[in-house]
């Protein structure tokens, strides 16, 4: 089994998730398989966000490729980061990076796709909702991605940094998430929405109003144990 490089910390909250989940899928679904190897670098997020505010997309992608060059160090046959936001620069770190990296955009894309989803509303950091890196994967598979409005965008920020993050979850916070997503289907008709936030998934637990959430973590978490499983033919 190769092994596995984790981009952590961009928030801890769902690296927990992440080591839970790689270990927890190998044990239900590969039973016959030894404990997975893994490496986890824990980044700094307040040192990540303050890029990422000043819009300075090339030192993001330095700051990701640096800490994944560690992971190649440490001994990561592949490494996958924890995040949505930072797949704004995917492509740019990927072409740098000395080991393979698992892209959370298209394998959700990928997902979506096989289920034949159509039009998908994507909640998020701010970041996220309102940059493309979403919008365009989805586009060429001919599928359409919707965003919350500008005051329901800043709620969700809101709530992911002053609660979620931070391992604090509310009913309260999970009804005005719901709120959001209800009013996503009564304005824009669409059948399922993408929680593009590693933390969302932490806080929003079940599909609702019989449409799909689509856990990005749970979806990037299946890929990476099927990639580490993978023979070196197939790779």
């Amino acid at each position: 089994m190769k092994k596995i490089g984790i981009l952590g910390g961009l928030g801890p909250e769902s690296t927990y998730d992440y080591y839970r989940g790689i270990i927890r899928a190998v044990q239900e679904d590969h039973p016959e398989q030894a404990y997975p190897e893994i490496i986890i670098f824990s980044a700094d997020l307040n040192g990540f966000m303050r890029l990422i505010e000043r819009g300075n997309l090339a030192s993001v992608k330095d700051f990701l490729v640096e800490k994944i060059s560690v992971l190649a160090r440490a001994g990561a046959d592949f490494a996958a980061i924890a995040s949505n936001t930072p797949h704004v620069v995917f492509n740019e770190v990927r072409e740098k990076s000395p080991i393979p990296v698992l892209s959370i955009v298209e394998e959700t894309c990928r997902e979506a796709f096989r289920r034949g989803l159509k039009k998908i509303g994507l909640l998020g950091t701010r970041f996220t909702m309102e940059q493309d890196f979403y919008i365009r994967p989805f586009a060429d598979n001919n599928m359409t991605v919707v965003v919350p409005d500008r005051a329901d965008r800043i709620l969700v920020q809101e709530r992911l940094f002053s609660e979620i993050e931070l391992g604090i979850i509310k009913d309260t916070t999970r009804h005005e998430l719901l709120g959001i997503v209800k009013r996503m289907i009564e304005r824009h008709g669409i059948d399922s929405v993408i929680l593009g936030c590693t933390e969302l998934p932490l806080i929003l637990t079940k599909d609702e109003f019989g449409i799909m959430f689509l856990n990005t973590s749970a979806i990037h978490i299946r890929s990476i144990v099927n990639y580490a499983l993978m023979s070196e033919s197939r790779v």
